[in-house]
């Protein structure tokens, strides 16, 4: 376990104490703030149906977040490593193998936590300046929150998998990339084309995650979206760790 925070502190280092980490949250501040613009541009003189948490979510810029900085995030976890020559001296420390994949999903799933910080900043000021406690119901937001996790545990998964694979961190942001916008691709077009109602077609239209986060977005959580994203995130943190683990037979 201490061998597990070690190495977790000395990600978040990276993170934290190098200009690209400032880079990728301001440019997320950023797309948040022209959310938030946006959002109060439609609030302006005319009630909402809906709740501010899902306006926020039918904006583009909440997937440009999702989906560009994952890979920015994730493709030097592994990557760098490799291309430095320090993956090997970790990997000859008493540490598991188990333990480093952890390690670096952990620190690179808090690092996504801390971007969306903002957003939770523009909700309050709403709330402040409107001086309507009713504006921003917590449990709402609780689930979004909660969505956006889920989500990002998703990602983060697939970056690590993505940045597992090469020594290239261009190469493992690409990967991460196509990964992530496939997935999106596929419930984009299944909310856009429905098909009929078959087997085939139900399972498709469980895995759109814009049914999964309109649902968190308006406050409603189903358990079994949340199997959903914790069993993807389990299953390709499964791959890193074979990867990981393949060296030895090299």
């Amino acid at each position: 376990m201490a061998a597990y925070l070690t190495l977790t502190r000395r990600e978040l280092s990276a993170f934290f104490l190098a200009l690209r980490g400032y880079t990728v949250i301001a440019m997320a501040a950023f797309l948040m703030g022209l959310s938030f613009v946006s959002l109060v541009s439609k609030l302006q003189g005319e009630p909402t149906p809906m709740p501010i948490t899902e306006i926020f979510y039918n904006t583009n810029y909440f997937w440009f977040i999702i989906l560009f900085s994952a890979p920015v995030i994730t493709m030097r976890l592994f990557a760098l490593e490799k291309y430095s020559g320090t993956f090997e001296t970790l990997m000859t420390t008493p540490i598991s193998d188990a333990q480093v994949v952890l390690a670096k999903f952990t620190a690179a799933l808090f690092f996504y936590s801390v971007l969306w910080l903002p957003l939770l900043a523009c909700v309050l000021i709403l709330r402040y300046v409107s001086q309507d406690p009713t504006l921003i119901d917590p449990g709402t937001l609780g689930s979004t929150f909660l969505g956006i996790f889920l989500l990002g545990a998703l990602y983060m998964s697939m970056g690590c998998f993505a940045s597992a694979l090469t020594s290239s961190q261009i190469v493992a942001a690409m990967v991460s990339f196509s990964l992530g916008i496939g997935l999106f691709i596929l419930g984009f077009i299944v909310d856009q084309f429905p098909m009929r109602k078959t087997w085939s077609s139900d399972t498709l239209s469980y895995m759109s995650m814009h049914v999964h986060m309109s649902d968190f977005a308006r406050g409603v959580i189903d358990t079994r979206y949340i199997v959903f994203y914790l069993s993807l995130t389990v299953f390709f943190l499964f791959l890193t760790y074979r990867v990981v683990e393949s060296r030895r037979w090299k």
